[in-house]
Formats: structure tokens, sequence, C-alpha cells
């Protein structure tokens, strides 16, 4: 039975990756431009006057530049058609295993890069970031391609370690902070891209290479997004940070025992940390405050994968914060 579930769980995996394939394929056509289409002004303000009639949301179309997002419209519908593959999977895989799917460095790699998934069409639904999708969904399929190539483990039972109610509190917590660091990330990153060129077109050398940026919103709002992601995403680090140490107390007889996965936790902290305040007491907007961002998503991705790999520790069986 286990190992059946095991199984439908990876064609479960291999799917949702078919179909984030369509959504990356949508989303990139909407930033390219070639899937939107002109909206007719008549048809469109019917639409919009019957929706508002009948108490429903209105037709979402650009509003500056009067066109009708189709492709970014199927973006998302796969993507939510993805995300229940995807949900499914990680289901499957701990019904398998008869626990919570997170005891390993697959496991844990599967269920962020579903949370990552989850918390971008949950913030679709207050505001229109599918702009994001390319570099959301497309973060999200590689992941799963290394989670499948590099990191599958065999389903089976936790190490006596794991078998704590600690491990859905520290985990699930850890998690959810990590994917809204991600999406952060994205936005910091076109933040810079923006930047370098509204300075170019500021000294009047408007760039000639990616024109799909002019889609996208000014640096100073991909600022202002990253930095409301960031404020949500920190005080769940912070408590990862103390679950984790409660956690160690309960298992090892120790809050703290320099551990290499334990320090980058920490680092990951203080970067960001570091981030909150210089932006809120010193002005480090812009450029600067993206600088910092980044450099706390890179020890992320050092604390995922290149300590849970190389170093040893009493975190090396497993691929949590």
């Amino acid at each position: 039975m286990g190992e059946s579930l095991a199984a439908t769980s990876n064609l479960l995996v291999y799917s949702a990756m078919t179909v984030y394939a369509v959504a990356l394929l949508a989303f990139a056509l909407d930033l390219s431009g070639r899937g939107r289409t002109a909206a007719a002004p008549a048809r469109q303000e019917a639409l919009v006057g019957a929706g508002a009639g009948r108490g429903s949301a209105p037709v979402r179309d650009d509003a500056e530049t009067g066109v009708r997002r189709r492709a970014a419209a199927v973006g998302v519908s796969t993507t939510w058609l993805a995300l229940a593959l995807h949900t499914a999977a990680v289901v499957t895989r701990g019904v398998s295993a008869g626990r919570v799917p997170w005891g390993n460095m697959y496991e844990f790699t599967l269920t962020g890069a579903a949370v990552v998934t989850a918390v971008f069409c949950v913030v679709l639904l207050r505001r229109d970031l599918r702009y994001l999708g390319v570099f959301v969904v497309g973060p999200v399929l590689l992941t799963l391609g290394i989670a499948l190539s590099v990191l599958y483990t065999e389903s089976a039972q936790l190490v006596p370690a794991l078998q704590s109610y600690w491990l859905v509190i520290h985990v699930s917590v850890a998690t959810v902070s990590s994917a809204l660091f991600v999406i952060a990330f994205s936005l910091n990153v076109l933040q810079l891209v923006q930047d370098r060129r509204e300075r170019l077109a500021a000294a009047g050398r408007p760039p000639r290479r990616g024109r799909f940026m002019e889609r996208l919103p000014g640096s100073e709002e991909l600022e202002r997004a990253a930095y409301r992601l960031i404020a949500v995403s920190f005080p769940l680090w912070s408590f990862t940070l103390v679950a984790g140490a409660i956690w160690a107390e309960r298992a090892w007889g120790r809050y703290w025992g320099w551990d290499p996965k334990e320090v980058w936790t920490f680092v990951i902290w203080v970067v960001y940390a570091a981030y909150l305040h210089a932006r809120a007491t010193r002005g480090w907007d812009g450029r600067r405050s993206a600088y910092v961002a980044i450099a706390g998503f890179a020890c992320i991705l050092v604390n995922w994968g290149v300590v849970n790999v190389f170093f040893p520790g009493n975190h090396s069986y497993a691929g949590i914060g």
C-alpha cells in the first residue's frame, strides 16, 4: 500500500511539472505581449456594468493599456491546477509513510515548492502580481526537477529525533516563511533590473533589451512589495528559530549547540533583521535594501543546498531549518 501511494505521489509530481510548464509558457507569453488582445471598449463597459449590477467582480483588464491579458489568465488557471496536483503529491507521499511529508531533503523540497505556489496563488487573490508568474513558476519547476533527479529518497519512517509534534510546528512555519522570502527575492531582482532601466532612461539612454520590463511596475513599487513580504516573513522566521531551539532541548537536551544548521538559521535571521532595521531607521530603500535582502536569500540557499548536504551535524538527515 505504501509503495503504491509513493509511486502515485511521484506520478502526481510529474503531472504537476507538466502543468507548471504550461503555466510558465502562458506567463511568458503575457510578458512578451503576445498573449494580450485589445479589449472592445463597448463590450468591456457592458460587462463591467453588468457585473456591478449583480454584485460580482468586474472583468480584469489593464486599465491603462486597454488590453485583456488572456495568457496571464491561462497562466493563473493552470497554476491553480498544478498546485492541486502538487498538493495531492505531497499528501499521498505523507500517507504512504504514515507521517507528515517532510522528513528528508526530498520531502521538504517538495512541500516547500508547493507552499511557494500556494502563497503566490493566495496573494493573487488580493493583488495583481501576475507579472511575477514566470519568476515564481519557473523556480518552482526547476526545484521540482532537482528534487526528483538529485534529492529523491524512498518513502520511509522518521528517525527518532524527528518523531515529535515540534516537527509539524517548526517545519510548517519555516516553510511558509521561506516561501515568502522566495517571492520577495524575485521582486528584489526585478526591482534592481527596473531601477537600472529607469536610470538609463533618465540619462537619455533607454535600454534596447528587456522590453518586457516595460510591462512591470516601477522599481519603487516592486521594492515596497518585497518589503511587505519580508516584514510578514521575518516574524515567522523568528518563531522558526525559537521553536527549533525548544525542539532541540527536547530532542538533544540543549537549546543551542552551534550545529551548522542552527548557525545558518541564525545567520539568515540576522541578515533580514539588518535589512528591516536599515530600511526603517536609516532610510535604506531602493538598491541598497535590495542588495541586503538578496544576501539574506543567498544565505537561505546556502542553508538548503550546502549545509544540508556537505556539513555534518544533527540535522544532516533532514532538510529543515
